[in-house]
């Protein structure tokens, strides 16, 4: 709609006459509702994609430089645009690694919409101002999202809902997973998305299991179906960000429904010297805990040791996972989709329970 908006837009301002006029009269009142309707507060797209986010800011920056192409026809909208592209810029930035390349929350993938440097240039053709690098904690309240730096860690933290509660459908069931990178390698990833065809595939990269975060009972924390659907869904609560400590927590109700109704909490706090993640995991009865770590690629597992594993990133660098609590460690297979069409085999580092709760396990990321 969108994007069928801003056609009408550029076509009614390349031609004339009033069939013209009334294209770009249509499109200019779709796209108010529509920017209304789709840019959160934060500077954020509803969606909650960064991939589809960075789609819809290149089209606001279209029709920025449609206003020059066509000076007089679209004068009165173009402060708004330009305000609304400094935030998304501004977001877009919150949710991009080190590496450049943006975090895999929802459907995302690398390849399809223009990297933040390339929008970043495109904006600045069009003087659209750039937002200031902002080092440190940055909370994105009206989208869901928590990004902590310090020295040479960057997280990225799902505390959001899956998206619009009437369109979910580029949702994955990936509530309180994160990613994190040390310097511009990424180190934990979650799934990314390799196609939309229904099957095995897109159900896989959909699930709770696809991502860094904890799983119950082998089910997913929103029910997650066919390719574009979603029924049952989690919902984060008694979310805390402390910007001054570098820390952020999130619990999430997605379980609910499980007998004994349990509770997932995260915590993550970050330091110059490390990375802590804190999972809590409460109710009744009994239940099948597992927690996953899933790797880059290009991150090998150099040994395992009695509480953990060392790590080697591809400039050599030596990480340490330590796992404090009552589980049994240990390794599996997993996948990683960097680009539609793309699937490649990656390792899994996880831990699991089984037993009543509550449970509480820290994983710490040392160098």
């Amino acid at each position: 709609l969108f994007a069928n908006a801003k056609a009408l837009v550029i076509a009614g301002c390349f031609f004339s006459g009033r069939e013209a006029d009334r294209w770009r009269d249509v499109g200019l009142k779709l796209l108010e509702a529509e920017l209304d309707e789709q840019i959160l507060a934060d500077g954020g797209h509803f969606e909650l994609s960064p991939m589809y986010h960075a789609t819809i800011l290149e089209d606001v920056l279209d029709l920025i430089q449609t206003a020059r192409l066509f000076p007089g026809q679209l004068d009165g909208h173009v402060r708004r645009w330009q305000e609304i592209a400094f935030r998304m810029l501004d977001w877009l930035a919150a949710m991009t690694h080190p590496d450049g390349e943006i975090a895999f929350f929802n459907d995302a993938a690398t390849g399809i919409a223009r990297r933040l440097a390339d929008l970043r240039r495109y904006a600045a053709l069009l003087d659209v101002p750039a937002p200031a690098d902002r080092a440190g904690m940055r909370h994105l309240a009206a989208s869901g999202y928590v990004r902590l730096e310090s020295g040479p860690w960057c997280a990225i933290f799902d505390v959001a809902e899956i998206g619009p509660s009437y369109i979910p459908g580029h949702g994955h069931a990936d509530v309180l997973s994160f990613e994190l990178s040390l310097g511009a390698e990424r180190l934990v990833t979650n799934s990314g998305t390799s196609s939309y065809a229904v099957g095995p595939v897109r159900r896989a990269e959909r699930a709770t299991a696809a991502h860094a975060t904890v799983e119950i009972d082998g089910q997913n924390s929103s029910e997650v179906w066919e390719s574009f659907r979603v029924g049952r869904r989690a919902h984060p609560f008694d979310v805390v960000v402390e910007e001054g400590a570098a820390v952020a927590a999130a619990s999430h109700d997605g379980y609910r429904w499980l007998p004994g109704r349990p509770v997932h909490r995260r915590e993550i706090a970050m330091s110059a010297a490390q990375v802590r993640v804190r999972d809590c995991v409460t109710g009744g009865g009994r239940h099948h805990v597992v927690g996953r770590l899933p790797l880059h690629p290009s991150v090998r597992v150099a040994g395992v040791e009695p509480d953990g594993w060392r790590l080697e990133a591809p400039s050599g660098r030596v990480i340490r996972v330590r796992v404090k609590g009552p589980v049994e460690r240990f390794t599996e297979q997993g996948h990683y989709a960097p680009a539609f069409g793309a699937r490649v085999s990656r390792p899994v580092l996880a831990w699991r329970h089984d037993g009543p709760l509550s449970l509480s396990v820290e994983t710490l990321f040392e160098l």
